[in-house]
């Protein structure tokens, strides 16, 4: 049997120095073949105590039961600032709450029913696009991180990928996101708040003109809601709702911040995700099939979407095989005591849905791809206890229902017009900003 790809474990023991190469080089080949087995594992450096919890009920206290006593760890935030700023993203605490306060609304109930029509016209974009390569063999991530970034600017700010500042977004975003490591030195090393960061000039340049883009948008919308010639989409919506607790909204420049966030979050998310969906059908042409079979009378209609039964299990699925944020880290705040290990505060808590949802002591095939398991017993269960690509809790992503519209729509739209199949050796998966290939993913495209 075919198994999906997966890439190769280190040796279990090697020297910081060594590690430090591994993990900067891509966070998935970085870590021990045990990790796949292990209920909580714990990593020593000079400077501090990092633990790794496969186990539930410790993922879950973490997440779930006591959020604030763990927030997120200030060491991974590093590497992306010069990009997100104070976003939703990298904050704790009382600004991060006021943050969701003010954001949640805008992906609450209806939302999703008034984004579905960016959705399907990016979707109908993306197979018009796809039809120039009719027989001809593409780069995958290419086209999913276009239409990715096509959904995110019609449904902010009602404006196509063609746009000007959209195109240069998309553009300079493709550069930024293979040249940013997951750490940079300050995740290791407790340098102070007024120590220079070291980051790539690339990196920092990329991240100011980024920014700047960005901010000239906000900054024209915010002209626009002044007028009232704003359109209703989510931008004028986040712009517009002030916090219930302070009657505050967002200024300018925090505007740009979660601008940022949602870029990356709504775009690098969904175009790991969607690429990685593509090459499983392609590897997997029995299950391309149910997909093209069941969008056969696919329409513009939201309703349309509930009715996406196997394309939302293939794309759950791909999902739990290929969580585009491999891990997301913690620290600690107090003394704990998790499995009969002391954990001190400033410890270091690692959540990884890579490893947890392979764990092989949790789910039964866990290296296969197999959508007929949430259907099962033990994929209902590992569903409840061991499934967090969208994180869990409090700090869920804010998002995650669009993107379960999104992903599985897209998906069922580009395989009605198209079949595809692998051209090449298979992918390495590796973790750049989200979890994408090493060396692309090559896809040959057919009209039906």
């Amino acid at each position: 049997m075919t198994l999906p790809p997966k890439p190769e474990s280190r040796p279990d023991a090697v020297s910081l120095r060594n590690y430090v190469k591994l993990f900067r080089k891509d966070i998935l080949s970085a870590q021990p073949a045990r990790l796949y087995r292990a209920w909580m594992a714990e990593f020593r450096t000079p400077f501090f105590r990092s633990y790794m919890l496969n186990q539930p009920d410790l993922v879950k206290t973490v997440l779930k039961e006591r959020p604030d006593d763990f927030p997120k760890s200030s060491r991974i935030s590093e590497g992306l600032r010069p990009l997100l700023g104070e976003s939703v993203f990298l904050t704790n605490g009382e600004k991060w709450k006021r943050q969701r306060r003010i954001i949640d609304p805008a992906f609450e109930g209806g939302r999703l029913r008034d984004t579905f029509p960016a959705m399907w016209q990016a979707s109908e974009a993306a197979v018009q696009r796809l039809d120039n390569f009719d027989g001809q063999v593409v780069e995958i991530e290419q086209e999913t991180s276009h239409v990715a970034a096509d959904v995110i600017f019609r449904t902010l700010f009602s404006i196509p990928i063609e746009h000007e500042i959209a195109s240069a977004v998309f553009s300079q975003f493709r550069d930024y996101q293979r040249s940013q490591p997951i750490l940079n030195l300050a995740a290791f090393v407790p340098l102070p708040r007024w120590m220079p960061r070291f980051f790539r000039k690339d990196t920092k340049a990329t991240a100011a003109s980024i920014r700047g883009l960005i901010k000239q948008l906000t900054e024209e919308r915010m002209v626009a809601i002044r007028d009232g010639s704003a359109p209703d989409d989510l931008a004028t919506k986040i712009m517009t709702t002030q916090d219930p607790e302070s009657g505050e909204t967002f200024d300018a420049d925090e505007m740009v911040d979660q601008v940022a966030i949602f870029f990356l979050a709504g775009h690098e998310t969904s175009a790991s995700a969607l690429a990685w969906a593509l090459y499983i059908m392609a590897l997997y042409p029995e299950w391309q099939e149910k997909i093209a079979a069941e969008a056969t009378d696919l329409e513009e209609d939201f309703s349309a979407v509930s009715r996406l039964k196997v394309s939302r299990d293939v794309f759950r699925e791909v999902l739990r095989l290929y969580p585009p944020v491999p891990m997301m880290v913690r620290q600690s705040t107090c003394p704990e005591q998790f499995r009969d290990r002391d954990i001190k505060p400033g410890a270091q808590m690692v959540l990884s849905p890579w490893h947890l949802h392979r764990h092989e002591r949790l789910w039964d095939n866990p290296d296969g791809f197999d959508p007929t398991r949430w259907r099962t017993e033990n994929g209902r269960k590992c569903a409840r206890e061991a499934y967090i690509p969208f994180s869990a809790g409090s700090r869920v992503c804010t998002g995650a229902g669009f993107a379960m519209v999104e992903g599985p729509l897209i998906l069922s739209m580009i395989l009605k017009h198209f079949r595809i199949t692998t051209d090449g050796p298979p992918p390495v998966p590796v973790a750049y900003l989200t979890v994408r290939s090493r060396d692309g993913i090559r896809l040959k495209i057919e009209r039906r």
